[in-house]
């Protein structure tokens, strides 16, 4: 085993710390306050090659691997978790379409999609159909050429922004074997949208119930087989859960970093708290953390590239113990600038409000515990 990057892999890594410092983390706290979704420094970051990071290269996709991908987000978080994280997202369902669409779709979705034009939503969860995502009660009912949607989706990200929507949808009986994939457009006749959702963090991304109310949409639009939605909704989360991870390892070591500084220079007791060996033990605790969660997601992208049979254990146990332990590392960040983490004018308090919400989403960890037991335990 070879901890060491490639060369590639520490250019890669390399450009998207610049791009952090450059473009996100000066903007980063507007973008929270102002709840703005950053379409300019997004498609800056298209044309990185960061929004089809594992897409071919036919249709302007990057071709790189899960564990690229596991880099370029965690430094991109640096500047800004709520970004990355929807950057994330975009990247999920642009390789969805790139796995199970035909040519036509490919040529169709994917340009726009590589250069940020067109923007993407993952749209699986809905406000009966959490956790148990394979009780999802959207339709999906076959009329000719077409299928007319009827349903609601909840929480998803880009909703009323994004130009294009992946949903799973009911085809056929209960339980996952009658679920199928779409794409929706934007514009498409009975689709609507709720407000804004109010968030706790992840501003600088709109949230928004997505409603299909006799929605039709061509058959052509559907990805893969009848029957196979569930499956690649799945497959999808696997490599969404690294990323979400990586998302909250960028988070913590940004806040990791700006609390090690911040105790060299804060004096109580007459010299600086980081001469406190208290200090000095809680660092310590919070950059083995870092260092935890960091291999345990680069094991279980690898293990996506190496089409590891057991990949989506690998990467519920990294996307458990990173989500929990970055929260953990960016709360004690928090802590040791006392009253000051709690002010708006120190990162800390954006980033553990940003952090929060991927211990919930791509499956929640309580979830993820269960994925991680029925492999253990078989």
């Amino acid at each position: 085993m070879n901890f060491a990057l490639t060369e590639d892999q520490s250019l890669i890594q390399d450009a998207a710390r610049k791009f952090a410092e450059d473009r996100m983390a000066p903007n980063a706290a507007e973008w929270d306050e102002k709840k703005h979704f950053p379409v300019d420094v997004l498609q800056e970051a298209a044309a990185m090659g960061f929004a089809g990071i594992y897409v071919g290269e036919e249709h302007g996709g990057s071709g790189m691997t899960r564990l690229d991908a596991a880099l370029i987000f965690e430094q991109l978080a640096r500047g800004c978790t709520s970004t990355a994280a929807y950057i994330s997202i975009h990247n999920m369902c642009a390789w969805m379409i790139d796995t199970w669409g035909d040519d036509e779709q490919r040529a169709k979705f994917l340009p726009k999609l590589m250069s940020m034009e067109h923007f993407a939503s993952y749209c699986l969860t809905e406000p009966g159909a959490g956790s148990d995502a394979a009780s999802l009660r959207t339709k999906a009912v076959r009329d000719g050429d077409d299928y007319v949607l009827n349903g609601s989706k909840a929480f998803i990200s880009g909703g009323g922004r994004s130009d294009i929507y992946v949903v799973m949808a009911r085809t056929g009986g209960e339980g996952p074997s009658g679920i199928s994939t779409f794409v929706v457009e934007n514009g498409t006749k009975g689709l609507s949208f709720g407000a804004n959702e109010k968030k706790m963090g992840w501003n600088s991304q709109p949230t928004a119930v997505v409603n299909f109310e006799d929605c039709r949409i061509p058959a052509a639009n559907r990805l893969g087989e009848e029957g196979i939605g569930f499956k690649i909704a799945m497959m999808g989360l696997n490599g969404g859960r690294v990323n979400i991870g990586a998302c909250s390892l960028g988070g913590a070591a940004q806040a990791f970093d700006v609390a090690n500084e911040y105790v060299k220079s804060r004096t109580q007791f007459g010299k600086p708290i980081a001469g406190f060996q208290v200090t000095q033990f809680k660092l310590a605790d919070m950059a083995t953390d870092i260092e935890a969660a960091r291999l345990m997601l680069y094991r279980a992208a690898a293990s996506i590239d190496a089409k590891d049979p057991s990949a989506p254990k690998y990467c519920a146990m990294a996307k458990r113990f990173a989500t929990d332990a970055c929260f953990d590392v960016t709360n004690q960040a928090l802590q040791l600038h006392g009253g000051y983490g709690y002010l708006k004018d120190y990162p800390i308090e954006r980033i553990l409000r940003d952090l929060r919400v991927h211990q919930i989403l791509e499956g929640t960890n309580e979830i993820m515990r269960v994925i991680i037991a029925k492999d253990v335990m078989k």
